[in-house]
């Protein structure tokens, strides 16, 4: 009877699968036809979860790599008790739908990470290993082991192929992350056709070289050996497992099973009926749920309800046993800051010289001495990015306490897993140059849509790097970054700068945030003879201003603003009145009511400088038709600062002059 409830509950999958992909007239049936009996033999009988609380903290994590088989994760949240029901399957693709196109964190209860850019959730999966291991070693006691789930990732060939899986499982690998389970769908299908005709590699070996237990299932039908080969990967401790599994697309199929026709696109009716028949289902009821199913369905909501309820019953006897503990693990759970986190941020002096770099080094650790779940790292460059969290160690295999990751030389990763990292309540940022945020951007999207706090840090912002010529000098990428939806943007013209948007940073928990930094020294201004720099919590504002109306205004952010501040000074001294506006944040100060943007930039006023050591792309918004922009339209070149500020123009002379030309003086 167990064994045909089991089928019952696989073809159920199936076949919701198919017929809400066929009333969509789009999306993949094949895989979740193919991959049914891994999703459920996951759910049923290797997984702990709560569907009526899909967040809790101790539940397993499934998270489906292969995004675009959507309907196999739908269908699979909808007989285990989710909040996912048969309406939201009809209305799948449609607008407004719980069942969207691919997975959408946030958006589908039971959903763990948005996926669909393939290789994005395996990469992901990393991070939350990473998380379960170091809360692990955090908080668990002798008596109380209150984190100990696993995290399992289903991919496909495409999955395998693209260069941010590699770049994970290398680092898993190295990390020796047992709680990890990777399930590879080799079914030998691309939308072009087979996998020969550009993938020929030996899976299995590439992961044996990472230090990955390798485990093969020869159908993924045969539900004994699945369930056996998933119940090893458990079993072990110090390092991942990859499962290889062997499966036919749209399985049952009369004949576009092992297809690349029934990759991307509905089936058709008849294709349908003839798989449903192949079920010993009857082919002419759409959306059907047996009655075991459903019955099973209440089963498995009584179950999660136990589970998480015996789990709470020891964290109360855990927390009267080590209070300070559980207080700091209440705070993750709740997703909150421990009060007094901003008491030590530090306030640098006047008439000193700080790079943007140094200026964040010293504010993150004063940020990490009072938030003990904040971790982070970066691609390889700490001692260029300053990210270490001094006095604290190294994360790596069997000394899972650390707080400093080291992600080697994978920017895309990074991203990816930094995104499991925060999905997980840890509070992360990661680093590199931001030259090189290009190889984390698609990383960074998910981030956006996914609103998840997580900081990435990029320093070398310009042609300051100087001597490494234009491969590491940054031109576009401000641009590109800003023109991304969900992605704060800040690139401070101080340390006192630097540490009011660090503040502003972690008071923002719904949006990632690039964190703009120079390598070289720039200026601390003095705050009473200028602006505070708390001005920065509007994204904009008027940082120095004549005493007369002005004629130009001096727009700058990071290391131009002391152009902007030292042109005005020669300015006022020629008896020209100008403003200087700095603006760290765009999508902030474009979100301030249409008053304060007056204040700061009069619409009279129609001399307007932009300057930037960047591409100009994007400015036009704040300098109007008649502005003028000082900035980069080529990339740089090797050579001292001073003489590439010379050479492309960004000098105190040149912000003059362009301020004299524009007012006709």
């Amino acid at each position: 009877m167990k064994q045909t409830l089991d089928q019952l509950c696989i073809d159920t999958i199936r076949t919701l699968s198919m017929d809400a992909v066929q009333a969509a007239n789009s999306g993949h049936p094949g895989t979740a036809m193919a991959l049914a009996p891994v999703a459920h033999i996951l759910y049923d009988k290797l997984m702990r979860f709560n569907p009526q609380n899909p967040g809790w903290i101790n539940r397993d994590r499934f998270i489906l790599s292969v995004g675009h088989a959507s309907m196999l994760l739908y269908s699979a949240l909808h007989i285990n008790g989710f909040d996912v029901s048969l309406d939201d399957i009809r209305s799948f693709r449609q607008l407004h739908s719980k069942c969207a196109g691919h997975p959408e964190y946030g958006h589908t209860p039971g959903v763990e990470t948005t996926t669909g850019p393939l290789g994005q959730g395996l990469a992901t999966s990393v991070g939350f290993a990473i998380a379960e291991k170091w809360l692990a070693e955090k908080f668990n006691r002798p008596g109380f082991e209150l984190i100990n789930y696993h995290v399992f990732s289903l991919a496909g060939d495409g999955c395998m192929m693209e260069g941010i899986s590699s770049e994970a499982a290398s680092l898993a690998g190295h990390l020796g992350l047992g709680n990890l389970v990777w399930i590879y769908d080799s079914n030998q299908i691309t939308i072009e056709g087979s996998t020969n005709l550009a993938f020929t590699e030996d899976v299995g070996k590439r992961f044996h070289s990472y230090n990955w237990q390798v485990l093969k299932v020869a159908d993924v039908n045969e539900l004994g050996q699945l369930q056996d080969a998933l119940s090893r990967a458990k079993r072990v401790n110090d390092k991942p497992t990859l499962i290889i599994v062997n499966s036919h697309i749209a399985y049952g199929a009369p004949t576009k099973q092992d297809t690349h026709g029934a990759h991307g696109s509905p089936l058709g009716e008849e294709e349908i009926k003839g798989a449903k028949s192949f079920y010993g289902w009857d082919p002419e009821k759409k959306f059907f749920v047996p009655e075991p199913v459903n019955a099973r369905i209440i089963e498995m909501k009584e179950q999660g309800k136990k589970a998480e309820a015996a789990w709470e019953k020891q964290f109360a006897a855990y927390r009267a046993a080590y209070p300070a503990d559980a207080a700091v693990l209440d705070l993750i759970i709740q997703q909150k800051l421990p009060v007094g986190w901003e008491k030590e941020l530090p306030a640098f002096e006047a008439g000193t010289q700080v790079s943007g770099r140094k200026a964040s080094a010293i504010v993150l650790n004063a940020l990490a001495s009072k938030i003990p779940f904040m971790m982070g790292g970066s691609a390889d460059l700490a001692p260029s990015t300053l990210t270490d969290i001094k006095h604290e160690s190294s994360f790596q295999r069997a000394q899972f306490i650390g707080r400093n990751l080291h992600y080697g030389i994978r920017e895309h990763a990074m991203g990816a897993i930094m995104n499991g990292l925060s999905l997980s309540g840890l509070l992360t940022y990661g680093s590199t140059f931001l030259v090189f945020s290009d190889y984390t951007r698609s990383s960074i999207r998910l981030s956006a849509l996914m609103k998840l706090p997580v900081t990435y840090i990029f320093t070398h912002d310009s042609i300051g790097v100087g001597e490494d010529g234009p491969t590491h000098q940054p031109i576009e990428h401000l641009a590109s970054l800003r023109a991304m939806p969900g992605l704060e943007l800040i690139r401070p013209a101080d340390a006192n700068e630097v540490a009011v948007m660090w503040h502003y940073i972690m008071k923002n928990r719904s949006t990632p945030t690039a964190l703009i930094l120079s390598r070289q020294d720039l200026p601390v201004f003095d705050r009473t003879k200028y602006a505070p720099a708390t001005g920065g919590l509007k994204g904009g504002y008027v940082m120095a201003d004549s005493t007369e109306n002005p004629e130009v205004l001096l727009m700058a952010t990071g290391s131009e603003v002391q152009l902007a501040i030292a042109a005005f000074e020669q300015l006022k001294a020629e008896g020209i009145p100008a403003r200087v506006i700095s603006l760290p944040n765009w999508q902030l100060f474009d979100r301030q009511p249409a008053e304060y943007h007056e204040s700061v930039m009069p619409l009279k006023i129609r001399a307007r400088i932009g300057i930037e050591a960047a591409s100009p792309f994007g400015w036009g918004q704040y300098l109007g038709l008649e502005g003028k922009m000082i900035g980069m339209r080529t990339f740089g070149a090797s050579g001292t600062l001073p003489d590439l500020l010379d050479v492309f123009g960004l000098t105190v002379e040149a912000v003059v002059a362009a301020a004299k030309t524009m007012i006709g003086k």
